[in-house]
């Protein structure tokens, strides 16, 4: 996946703003003022995402592409390499398990100003 497409995909979730609160290269994709994923934009080697730490686990075994958050809290964030050795679908399925485990811990209020219930 190229860095358009997966900025893409992470654009299209409600509620989502992107910004450079560190540096200039690392992208951050937040909802409700809150990370979910953050990305290197000059060199696109991998992102971090947020995971429950059980399928963390999982997932690092599994696969070799994903280790556990660089500069990230180990048990809570992967890095997920972005060189073929993950499936494109598999990363999109993280980054949305990523937004939903951090929509899913905000306030109430602001969840539904995000989500409105039909």
């Amino acid at each position: 996946m190229n860095i358009e497409d997966f900025r893409a995909w992470c654009m299209a979730k409600p509620g989502v703003e992107e910004s450079f609160p560190f540096d200039e290269n690392t992208l951050v994709f937040k909802v409700g003022g809150k990370m979910f994923c953050a990305l290197d934009v000059d060199e696109f080697e991998s992102f971090n995402a947020k995971c429950d730490p059980d399928r963390a686990i999982e997932l690092r075994e599994r696969y070799s592409g994903i280790v556990p958050g660089y500069h990230m809290s180990k048990k809570h964030w992967n890095t997920v390499m972005a060189d073929g050795s993950v499936p494109d679908e598999l990363m999109k399925q993280l980054v949305d398990e990523s937004y939903n485990l951090v929509l899913n811990v905000l306030p109430r209020k602001t969840r539904d100003s995000i989500q409105p219930k039909p």
